[in-house]
């Protein structure tokens, strides 16, 4: 695979991760466009994945510094008797919204064979999820009473809007950032809040994983794979890159529009996988 292929699945990667629109989808498809077999397409996407938690943790090192400050706040919980400060109560939230996905996420790549992940990363079904999520993204913009900040967030909430990342490391093209948003939004909270906290709660999924394709890099050469450490390492600059400029632009829009315009966008990707398939070879 040329350096140039593996920049653009790097971009593609930094620039989908946190929009409502599914990197998994898009970097699945252009490693078909580039006829990648499975494992490394899986090994690139997690690689990319150190990129974009990087470019999070950095836009967002208020929230970071104040989840970290939390989260020893939380050891020393049994002994205090005032309420958790705003960073305690933002850790708490973070720590209850990991658990279901990432038993989720180890229990598809451990259990499920190779075979169904193969055909769950089918071009049909990217387009079936991008298409359908989508649409569920802009019921739940538009529906209901959507005033509702971090400090309302209650630990059901955070329950709720983490464990749809499960749905995303099961099915491709559903987005892990769209369905927590998505949820999130159905909840009542703020466009801007919906985005940062389901940023922030990404951050123990894509740790894991980035320590996969770590792992997998360190094995490459026992492996087989195509992936080497100096390609790992120029992946995810690119992804840590696009996935900053990703962040900033996602953050300004939805101060000034709605989802809407990601909602289109999925319908248009969706509706023209579904035409193009047959043509571009990709079935």
């Amino acid at each position: 695979m040329s350096l140039f292929q593996l920049i653009i699945i790097a971009v593609v990667q930094g620039i989908t991760e946190w929009l409502p629109i599914s990197s998994s989808g898009h970097v699945l498809l252009a490693a078909n466009l580039f006829t990648l077999e499975g494992r490394d397409e899986l090994l690139i996407n997690a690689v990319s994945n150190l990129g974009t938690l990087a470019a999070m943790l950095i836009y967002f090192r208020r929230d970071v510094v104040a989840a970290t400050l939390g989260g020893f706040e939380l050891l020393a919980a049994p002994v205090r008797k005032s309420p958790l400060s705003r960073g305690g109560h933002l850790a708490l939230c973070i720590i209850v919204a990991t658990p279901i996905a990432l038993v989720a996420a180890i229990a598809h790549e451990v259990f499920v064979p190779d075979s169904i992940q193969a055909s769950l990363r089918s071009v049909w079904t990217v387009a079936a999820a991008t298409i359908g999520f989508g649409l569920l993204l802009w019921w739940a913009d538009v529906a209901g009473g959507k005033s509702r900040k971090e400090a309302d967030m209650t630990l059901g909430h955070a329950i709720m809007i983490g464990a749809t990342q499960a749905i995303a490391a099961l099915i491709p093209g559903t987005s892990r950032s769209g369905i927590t948003m998505t949820a999130a939004r159905a909840l009542g909270y703020e466009r801007t809040e919906a985005a940062r906290f389901s940023m922030l709660i990404g951050a123990p999924i894509l740790a894991a994983a980035g320590l996969y394709g770590a792992l997998g890099l360190i094995d490459a050469d026992t492996t087989g794979s195509i992936l080497t450490p100096q390609d790992g390492m120029i992946v995810a600059a690119f992804a840590f890159i696009s996935g900053i400029a990703s962040i900033h632009a996602l953050m300004t829009l939805l101060k000034r529009m709605t989802f809407l315009p990601f909602v289109i966008y999925r319908l248009i990707l969706g509706a023209g996988l579904i035409l193009a398939a047959p043509v571009l070879g990709l079935i």
